[in-house]
């Protein structure tokens, strides 16, 4: 999920971690460490500094570069959440690395970036491209994404040039401003959404992603263990509401007409290319295509409820000429946990926004 960053925590100030080689002296570290290990996740962007070494032997050692990273304050929510803190500590000697591996040249971050910290770069011929470091989570999230890149090729999606599972890093194609950057009504927006989507719809057969069926009920247990753990912060009736609706998309999932679907389409996830749009951030599934316009359904939860909520659904039906009641289902559980994912991190008022739409809409 990537959010409007001014929805997101304030960044307030800056720390300074110093690190040899992505590894911390603690003498320096201790306070930002707890900062960042042990007490809550503060509304702070943090710069991580350390200091790397190039080439090898004593003459090349010599040779010290600083390296300056400013990672965005929902990144270090999400990490800390993930349990990814030694991640952070580590991550100024990871882009080390990967710049000399690579032969590349890491500048700036982006400040909007949620699930990884991004950066522009520069390849040693001049091509510009970017460099995004995934947060450690459940083992599979740098995969899939990396798979689902290779097999749409640049096509509807950003192109991959070159990744490392085990290390999470994909170095990609520069795009443009995002769609939300344009601020266009959000009519025109959902088209140009729905062009880029039904570029990477396609059948994909054994490609070993997650199912529809698996993500249903993966959506399910975070849903009802989440709900709990933030000591209920919608109505019963939206989460039975968000269930049952996970109920029969499970039941439905048919692998013969599961196709590759994106997973997360939404307006910071389309960045201008040289013709069009194309995706970025992939979660990557083999599931109904009505998946990704259930997030479409989640998301503007405000103007969702300036009318009839179902009208979405059924223009997002037309246009693409797929199932109604399968798109406002998925739009009902995407809404929920999303929004209850966006509480959990502190990503407000998006979290309580959709809370209370899926509130409005439950039955």
């Amino acid at each position: 999920m990537r959010v409007n960053p001014a929805s997101a925590a304030t960044v307030s100030s800056t720390y300074r971690i110093t690190a040899w080689h992505g590894v911390a002296l603690p003498s320096v570290l201790s306070a930002a460490a707890r900062l960042e290990l042990g007490g809550r996740c503060v509304p702070t962007r943090i710069t991580v500094w350390a200091v790397t070494t190039s080439g090898c032997g004593a003459e090349q050692g010599a040779s010290r570069a600083r390296v300056k990273l400013d990672v965005p304050a929902v990144v270090r929510c999400k990490a800390r959440a993930a349990g990814a803190g030694r991640w952070l500590l580590h991550l100024p000697g990871l882009v080390a690395s990967l710049e000399q591996e690579w032969s590349l040249a890491v500048g700036r971050s982006y400040g909007d970036a949620t699930e990884a910290y991004v950066a522009e770069a520069t390849l040693g011929d001049g091509t510009p491209a970017v460099l995004k470091l995934l947060v450690p989570r459940d083992g599979r999230a740098a995969r899939d994404e990396i798979t689902v890149l290779r097999l749409t090729d640049g096509e509807g999606c950003v192109r991959l040039l070159r990744a490392d599972v085990a290390r999470g890093a994909l170095l990609l194609e520069r795009l443009g401003r995002s769609l939300h950057e344009l601020a266009l009504p959000a009519r025109q927006r959902h088209k140009i959404l729905c062009s880029a989507a039904a570029r990477v719809w396609r059948p994909a057969p054994g490609c070993g992603l997650p199912t529809g069926a698996d993500k249903g009920r993966w959506l399910a247990g975070f849903i009802t263990t989440t709900w709990e753990e933030l000591g209920r912060p919608c109505t019963e009736r939206a989460i039975e509401h968000a269930l049952a609706c996970a109920g029969h998309r499970i039941r439905a999932h048919d692998d013969e007409r599961a196709v590759l679907v994106h997973g997360d389409v939404h307006q910071w996830n389309a960045l201008e290319a040289q013709q069009g749009f194309k995706l970025v951030d992939p979660d990557g599934l083999l599931a109904e295509a009505e998946y990704d316009l259930g997030v479409l359904m989640r998301e503007d939860p405000l103007e969702l409820l300036d009318g009839d909520p179902q009208e979405r659904a059924r223009w997002l039906a037309r246009r693409c000429g797929l199932n109604t009641t399968a798109i406002w289902e998925w739009g009902v559980i995407e809404r929920v946990s999303t929004g209850l994912l966006a509480t959990k991190i502190g990503l407000q008022p998006a979290g309580s926004q959709m809370l209370s739409a899926a509130d409005r809409v439950a039955v």
